[in-house]
């Protein structure tokens, strides 16, 4: 074996090959080159590039002004009616919106306030927990109620508020008309008003000393505006007299 050629041991422990380690082949000096002569190719390109866009007129940027846009000519639109602008309708007296006490009723209407408006104070005074209702109003933003209230002799009476909120941060009238007590009822959709519900007491809420009060009620909103309704009876009071008085305040809003 001639002299300059190296012996590899295999039973050496310095330096030996294991043959199942990936083979790495080594960069050499043809793969130098290439990369070297890459780079001075992208110089050289650049450079060409800047030497050619400074040679060019510079371009014209677009103008930022606009084209002035002529002003229409003749009378604007006319105001729209209150049939067409709930807020002209829901802004005013909300007293009118009321429907009215039946013929023969007798006008319990004192009992709402003065002069049929409420503040927050005697709409909250009209629920239990009034401390604590006078807080929950507060933070579903009312603004202004007003009720009615009548009765037919000596057991059945009708109670109806309309209650407005800014709703400047949330939705207090759709919030306020879906969190009334209802166990012990019967519940109906009002037709024509979204989630609106009315219901009926299946027994009498019984006292001793008193007679048997059987009770229907009715919660709907339509903008700001919650509307609740409550009859009270001696006598079971039928789904048709609370749904009638429910259909007819709402399509008064």
């Amino acid at each position: 074996m001639p002299e300059d050629v190296p012996v590899v041991d295999s039973g050496t422990t310095s330096g030996e090959l294991d043959p199942a380690a990936p083979r790495v082949r080594r960069r050499g000096r043809t793969t130098l080159l290439i990369a070297t002569a890459a780079v001075l190719g992208l110089v050289a390109g650049t450079c060409a590039g800047y030497l050619v866009q400074a040679d060019r007129e510079p371009t014209k940027l677009a103008s930022l002004s606009q084209p002035v846009v002529a002003q229409a000519k003749g009378a604007g639109p006319e105001p729209l009616s209150a049939a067409q602008d709930y807020r002209v309708k829901t802004d005013g007296d909300l007293r009118k919106l009321l429907i009215k006490r039946p013929k023969g009723a007798q006008n319990l209407s004192s009992l709402q306030g003065e002069d049929n408006w409420l503040d927050i104070g005697d709409y909250a005074d009209q629920l239990k927990n009034s401390n604590e209702e006078f807080r929950e109003l507060l933070g579903a933003e009312f603004r202004r109620a007003a009720g009615t209230e009548w009765g037919v002799g000596h057991t059945y009476t009708v109670e109806i508020r309309l209650v407005q909120y800014r709703q400047e941060e949330g939705l207090g009238a759709a919030d306020r008309s879906a969190n009334w007590n209802v166990d012990g009822t019967r519940g109906w959709p009002i037709p024509g008003t979204g989630d609106g519900m009315a219901y009926v007491s299946t027994k009498p809420e019984t006292k001793p000393g008193y007679l048997p009060l059987y009770k229907a009620q009715a919660a709907a909103w339509r903008g700001d505006i919650a509307m609740e309704i409550w009859i009270y009876d001696t006598k079971p009071i039928s789904k048709s007299k609370i749904m009638d008085l429910a259909k007819r305040q709402m399509e008064r809003l």
